[in-house]
């Protein structure tokens, strides 16, 4: 698999620019050169205890817990622009923990269920990669057979030629976008890890 082989070799010469990333090759299916971590843990991130099912009687608090987790959860929109949000809840109830832990539980529950569906989104990926690649590599095997014969059919080195072509650009198109790709989980990862500080930082000043 010697497309395959030349990817990874890539991936590897790009590690070093990457802030805060360590390669991991042990699943040789993961074209990325951040290590796969499958699921967060929000214990790491929330310092007081959440029960998520202990939800508040009043509806409208219900609506204002699941609003502003419905704001931060939206990662067109930069934290500095949702901090106000953060600040009138924390105002109004007096920066209660067990309030902004709820918040804060929507919020991980909604960005980490995004998050899992990316990493699959990459597998999935990196699996059609894999194939591509494997059927470039035999492509090319086949076209060798065929040179090193006395009589080498050239219709069929044509038509090699010519699905070579289509897939060495489909694969090197894709190729551009996997940097992205791998980011996107990493980035959900800090934007978490922020919401979690904001919501804190309001919760020991206020509460």
């Amino acid at each position: 698999m010697n497309l395959l082989k030349t990817l990874f070799m890539a991936l590897a010469l790009i590690a070093p620019a990457l802030p805060g990333t360590a390669a991991d090759f042990s699943d040789p299916t993961w074209p990325c050169v951040q290590r796969k971590v499958e699921k967060l843990s929000m214990a790491l991130m929330w310092p007081f205890p959440v029960d998520s099912t202990d939800l508040p009687a009043d509806e409208k608090l219900r609506t204002q817990i699941d609003e502003l987790a419905n704001y931060l959860s939206l990662r067109r929109l930069n934290l500095d622009d949702v901090q106000p949000h953060v600040a009138a809840f924390a105002t109004e109830h007096h920066g209660d923990p067990k309030l902004l832990g709820l918040v804060f539980a929507r919020t991980f529950d909604a960005l980490s269920k995004r998050r899992t569906r990316i990493i699959s989104g990459i597998e999935d990926f990196s699996f059609g990669q894999i194939a591509l690649a494997d059927q470039i590599d035999r492509s090319r095997a086949e076209m060798d057979v065929i040179m090193a014969k006395s009589e080498p059919d050239y219709d069929r080195v044509d038509a090699l030629e010519e699905q070579l072509d289509w897939d060495q650009i489909i694969y090197t198109d894709r190729q551009r976008s996997i940097q992205y790709l791998c980011e996107t989980p990493i980035l959900i990862e800090r934007r978490l890890f922020s919401i979690a500080q904001m919501l804190q930082q309001v919760a020991e000043t206020k509460g």
